[in-house]
């Protein structure tokens, strides 16, 4: 399987001739990334994970291609593509399987991760694809009794520390990981950040590698 790092939290996986895309948000190259996919999850319904009107642009004018998210996300949408969603748009949870694509996908966790007691929680699903990639969105959830191939590591958030994002890597103890969630960070935190992360995640038998925008890498 062939991973392609976008923009932020946006990821494109190849197989068999078959392409699954994660996350397609705000700050990424929405249409370059989905083009010729045959579906799109989406972890939660913020912006930078999901540009809506970009997506569901891309959905009307390939009727074949499904999309697997959240309610609140299939909501806006079906809103958006109206009859043209029929029934490709579907919603998901924490604790299900499906098949997307051609891609086998289970899902974890369900809620997202706390940003500050005022600000009210939301839905957020981790994707397994192929029982290998792991992206999960903005939470840290500790997908049980998996063992991860490859693991998309938020390491800077609104949501999050350092510390926890080490325990995330420490916890997964994937042999591979690459980082998504970082368009908030400039060059020089990019570098304390990953440092930390490819130094300690070592220890637990994980590689860390920083992959650049459109950077592609097996997996």
């Amino acid at each position: 399987m062939r991973l392609t790092k976008y923009t932020h939290s946006c990821v494109r996986l190849e197989q068999d001739g078959s392409v699954l895309v994660v996350d397609p948000g705000s700050f990424s190259e929405v249409e370059e990334a989905l083009e010729g996919a045959a579906a799109v999850l989406i972890t939660h319904e913020h912006p930078d994970h999901v540009a809506v009107d970009r997506v569901v642009a891309v959905l009307a004018a390939d009727p074949s291609m499904g999309l697997w998210a959240p309610p609140a996300v299939v909501d806006a949408v079906v809103e958006g593509l109206g009859a043209a969603a029929g029934e490709r748009v579907h919603p998901v949870a924490g604790g299900e399987e499906f098949t997307a694509g051609g891609f086998r996908v289970r899902t974890f966790g369900g809620q997202h991760a706390l940003i500050h007691p005022l600000i009210p929680v939301i839905a957020n699903v981790g994707f397994l694809v192929e029982e290998s990639v792991y992206h999960p969105g903005d939470s840290l959830i500790v997908p049980h009794g998996i063992a991860v191939g490859t693991l998309l590591v938020p390491v800077h958030a609104p949501w999050s520390k350092l510390a926890e994002v080490v325990d995330f890597v420490a916890s997964v103890r994937a042999p591979r990981a690459f980082q998504i969630h970082d368009a908030l960070l400039n060059e020089a935190g990019l570098g304390i950040v990953e440092g930390h992360l490819t130094r300690l995640g070592a220890r637990y038998g994980t590689s860390f590698r920083h992959l650049a925008v459109r950077e592609g890498a097996d997996v």
